[in-house]
């Protein structure tokens, strides 16, 4: 871990209307994250923690404010260099797994370097290396539907690590989890981020998750404050 962010929030407002009723998702957020960090994001649904994440994922853009990553400012990058940080820079990992059905564990995890034209020899080195990393070194050929809940989700954190990048966004990745499998998952994002090298911004509503971050940020109505580590 160093002290350089790798994320810098600036100002943060995104509000969603709905006729002339306005919901106010981001209220002047700000805050960094050091390179090398695995913070965790708390808060109760509604809060914001999926629109802050999609801000800072370059997934949706904000009202005000602006976002950096990995030294860019990605709420100001037109379109397709925008999806060149998503692709290159930023790995992704949902709650619902969002894995290909038709294509095996190694494929799935193999997709993101097919769309980077990866050599073979080496996308396929690389689908190893992560299979192994996540434990799933002997679940290669199989599908998503032959895999457990917990299983599936490691399958998508090897995927979202397939480009090596710089920054790990999660949102709430335990979900659909029992808590045992949950926490397995969490130690597992908390070892890659170890591992790789990886800073990550991990959205969850488990307070039990908590003591495995280096830092809490919790978010209400909009707004975001450091938290205590419980």
């Amino acid at each position: 871990m160093t002290d350089a962010p790798l994320v810098v929030v600036e100002g943060l407002r995104k509000v969603y209307r709905s006729g002339p009723k306005e919901v106010v998702a981001l209220r002047d957020v700000s805050f960094s994250v050091r390179a090398g960090e695995l913070v965790a994001v708390r808060g109760r649904s509604g809060s914001g923690k999926t629109t802050l994440l999609n801000q800072i994922g370059g997934l949706d853009r904000p009202d005000a404010g602006r976002v950096v990553v990995d030294g860019r400012e990605i709420t100001s990058l037109p379109e397709d260099e925008l999806l060149a940080v998503r692709r290159d820079v930023i790995g992704f990992v949902f709650q619902s797994f969002g894995l290909i059905p038709v294509l095996s564990a190694a494929e799935n995890v193999g997709v993101p370097m097919r769309l980077r034209r990866t050599p073979v020899a080496e996308r396929e080195a690389r689908v190893r290396m992560l299979l192994a990393l996540v434990g799933l070194e002997q679940h290669v050929n199989q599908r998503p539907y032959e895999l457990s809940g917990g299983q599936r989700q490691r399958v998508a954190i090897a995927r979202s690590l397939a480009n090596r990048p710089r920054l790990l966004v999660a949102d709430e990745p335990t979900g659909q989890l029992d808590s045992q499998t949950g926490r397995q998952i969490m130690e597992l994002l908390r070892a890659v981020v170890r591992s790789e090298g990886v800073t990550a911004l991990v959205a969850t509503h488990d307070p039990s998750l908590m003591t495995l971050a280096d830092r809490v940020l919790e978010i209400s109505d909009g707004v975001v404050r450091e938290a205590a580590l419980t």
